[in-house]
This record gives C-alpha cells, sequence and structure tokens, in this order.
C-alpha cells in the first residue's frame, strides 16, 4: 500500500490484529509499505537505510519527510511479515500510465502500490500463486495536470 505518515499501514495493521484475535483469519496478512525513493523515511528506515533529505516527487500524496509513527509502521510490517519499497520516479509513472492504459484511473501516489507489487513478485518476495490485495487510494482525477507532464502533453 502507498505510505506517506503510515495511517493506511497501521490502520490495516490494528484491523487485521483485531480479525485475528475475533478469530476471523487464521493469520495476519503480510503489510509491504511503497514510498517514493526521493522521500521514504519509513521505508529507508525499514530496510536498514541512512536517511537522506527529501526531493520532490511525483507521489506527493506520500512525501511526508518527517512521519510521526515510524516505529510503529516499522513494528507492524515486521510483525507481520511485510516490509517496506522504495520506488523510482520512472517506477511510479510508468505503474500509474500502465493502470491507466488499463481503465484504472489512480493518482501517482496511489500507483506506488502497483508499482510496488511488481517489484515484490519479481523479487520473490510475494509468490505469482498468492492471493494478494492491492491498496489502491486516490483517484487520477485530482491528478490530470501530472498525467499530462507523464505524457508531455499540454494541460
Amino acid at each position: 500500500m502507498p505510505c506517506g505518515a503510515g495511517s493506511n499501514v497501521l490502520g490495516c495493521a490494528i484491523g487485521f490484529a483485531e480479525l485475528l484475535r475475533a478469530g476471523q483469519i487464521a493469520k495476519l496478512p503480510r503489510i509491504f509499505a511503497a514510498q517514493p525513493a526521493n522521500c521514504a523515511p519509513i521505508a529507508r528506515a525499514t530496510l536498514d537505510l541512512d536517511p537522506v533529505e527529501a526531493l520532490p516527487t511525483i507521489a506527493e500524496g506520500t512525501s511526508i519527510a518527517q512521519p510521526l509513527r515510524t516505529t510503529e509502521c516499522i513494528k507492524a510490517m515486521r510483525e507481520s511479515g511485510g516490509g517496506a519499497v522504495m520506488l523510482t520516479e520512472a517506477e511510479i509513472a510508468d505503474a500509474a500510465l500502465t493502470l491507466a492504459r488499463r481503465g484504472v484511473y489512480v493518482e501517482p501516489t496511489c500507483a506506488q502500490a502497483a508499482a510496488a507489487f511488481g517489484k515484490l513478485l519479481a523479487a520473490r518476495k510475494i509468490a505469482a500463486n498468492e492471493t494478494t490485495v492491492v491498496v489502491l487510494t486516490g483517484t487520477g482525477l485530482k491528478s490530470t495536470p501530472r498525467y499530462a507532464e507523464m505524457l508531455g502533453v499540454s494541460a
């Protein structure tokens, strides 16, 4: 899922933990957070990488340079057996355009989840036969000028 301040990660972790305690699921689903490499403080910490200064990103909805709940997010991902993925601007743009060509018009921030899914499959961290939910959080309607930029068209 896309991750900025970590609200999606923490919300899912809390919900899944409650489902587990209630006996509605047999195990916690793995949670993976996707962040743009240009601003990935939670992913960098999860991957044991040194912090770096944030740069602008097309995934501006997750551009949170100093999230307050980094420790809680890392704990939630590790307890679930998940992790974090950092994405280049090109990977984010490619995922957004690929989804749009398939009729799923999402903002680049949200397209990170699809890009991360592809990277996790390629790295065999997710198996092709596993049931996986890719959380798409925002419409592309609010990002039409960004799409014009990605396509090299004047908006």
